[in-house]
């Protein structure tokens, strides 16, 4: 794959993806709201698109992804009030695949997180909760809409120098942690890795390399 849009594109994942994205010789559209995150994201050598995914309907999302082969979805509203949560984090995201389609690309990444889905386990009460129902709902229309999909599941997430190193959830894995940098490689790794497709990939640092562990699925 050659063209490739990340949603999300002034995250610390998305940057250093970008970064080896744009290393591998990949053309990135890097896709994000803040105007002042511009000259960041020129540095990794993407091509910045500012947009506010939380008000762009369908047809807005399908024009910004003109071209590209590839979606990467690390977005999300970061926190905060429970309806911007399930505005960002869920109804733009569907949206980014609504739009992946109607752009007539085939394959989307989503970046999720470990323990993700319908039975998350998250209290009400729990201020995790609304991300929760949010991811949960966003990665299930995910695997109805008839694109190549991966539900990347990293665990919590770390500043911590990379590893290259990973543990993929087999079952009997629990969530541990991750550093961003690794899981950017993650991220590239899968992109154009067929027997990803369909699968969901959780996974916290471990003991084997990230291209031989991706490699065993």
């Amino acid at each position: 794959m050659t063209s490739i849009a990340i949603f999300g594109g002034h995250g610390k994942v998305a940057l250093t993806l970008s970064r080896l994205l744009v290393a591998a010789g990949h053309d990135v559209r890097s896709i994000f709201r803040n105007e002042d995150h511009v000259q960041d994201v020129l540095a990794t050598g993407a091509t910045p698109v500012v947009a506010d995914l939380e008000t762009s309907d369908v047809p807005a999302m399908a024009e910004l992804l003109h071209g590209v082969e590839a979606v990467v979805w690390t977005a999300g509203a970061g926190g905060g009030s429970e309806a911007r949560t399930y505005a960002v984090d869920r109804d733009a995201a569907i949206r980014s695949m609504n739009a992946t389609v109607s752009a007539g690309a085939t394959r989307y990444v989503m970046v999720s997180y470990f323990g993700a889905g319908p039975d998350h386990g998250v209290a009400h009460d729990n201020s995790f909760f609304a991300y929760a129902e949010a991811k949960a709902a966003a990665d299930e229309y995910l695997r109805g809409t008839g694109l190549d999909w991966t539900i990347l599941g990293p665990s919590s997430l770390t500043d911590d120098e990379p590893t290259s190193r990973i543990e993929i959830n087999d079952g009997s894995v629990k969530g541990g942690s991750v550093d961003r940098a690794d899981v950017a490689a993650v991220i590239a790794g899968v992109l154009d890795l067929p027997a990803s497709y369909g699968r969901i990939i959780e996974f916290n640092n471990g003991a084997t390399p990230i291209g031989e562990a991706l490699e065993g699925l």
